[in-house]
């Protein structure tokens, strides 16, 4: 390990086996192409084992690491500082070592935004989202702090979609609500982005997002936060509708982008990481 000039260090389990984690092989992959001395490795942390984890991470002077459940919240006690969207959110899936300080951000909701904006404005928009879980949230308190003007938080369970809404109200500067799910949604004619934020449809779920398609139209952009498949039901359909959208991939991929430039100063090739992606998926 002394080889390596920095290395990165994930805490958690992103559901699959060490060796087929995803994120590991793009973040691998990009790093070859770059010829970066650097080494991305996947751990699985117990819940009680986190803060003996982190004294290790610190003492072997990694310059940060990805943080997934049960971790994101249990982390915060142990580090220096929070990032403004890790604050309000109240959670971190990336920490990163800065003058010897151990900050906290989140990029999930960065990695979407950095996709949105490839196809739009966000000031004064207004947008529906899908869930009410660790993405939504994460891509909630982004938009807001992007300039969204309404955000309208869809959910099955009234208190944890009221709870998000709350959250985007008391600490952003945008106007967001609570709608009810029950059965397909109607989604409202003034939309103009809606963001399945939930598992639906991860690989082999089949299920279709419960959203009413027929209410979707040409102007609006739909999105996924699902990465596989790729090409999700749900963007297939609005693809049919006319929709201009954005699949799963892209908000992985920047995630990562993200990760490695609070790393190491670094802007990386994210089509490398995107390939990576797909051969792993298919």
């Amino acid at each position: 390990m002394s080889t390596y000039s920095c290395k990165s260090f994930l805490i958690g389990n992103f559901g699959y086996p060490v060796w087929e984690n995803p994120t590991e092989h793009m973040m691998e992959a990009v790093f070859k192409h770059h010829g970066m001395k650097f080494r991305y490795i996947s751990t699985e942390v117990q819940k009680d084992d986190l803060k003996a984890a982190f004294e290790g991470v610190k003492a072997m002077g990694y310059k940060g690491f990805n943080c997934t459940l049960p971790h994101k919240q249990n982390i915060i006690p142990l580090l220096d500082g929070l990032g403004e969207s890790a604050e309000v959110m109240g959670a971190v899936n990336c920490v990163v070592e800065r003058d010897g300080k151990y900050i906290g951000e989140n990029t999930d909701g960065k990695g979407y935004i950095e996709s949105l904006l490839k196809v739009t404005e966000i000031k004064d928009k207004t947008a529906v989202i899908l869930g009410a879980g660790g993405a939504a949230r994460a891509i909630g308190v982004e938009l807001a702090l992007s300039g969204a003007s309404e955000i309208i938080i869809v959910n099955r369970t009234e208190s944890t979609g009221q709870k998000l809404a709350t959250l985007i109200n008391d600490k952003t500067p945008a106007n967001a609500s609570f709608h009810p799910l029950d059965g397909q949604y109607d989604v409202p004619m003034g939309a103009d982005i809606v963001i399945n934020a939930t598992n639906i449809g991860l690989y082999p779920d089949k299920t279709k997002v419960p959203i009413n398609m027929k209410t979707l139209n040409s102007s609006m952009i739909i999105s996924d936060v699902i990465p596989n498949p790729p090409k999700t039901q749900f963007i297939e359909d609005a693809d049919k509708r006319g929709c201009t959208t954005i699949d799963g991939l892209g908000m992985l991929v920047n995630q990562g982008k993200i990760g490695i430039k609070y790393w190491a100063g670094i802007d990386v090739d994210a089509s490398v990481m995107r390939e990576a992606l797909k051969d792993i998926f298919s």
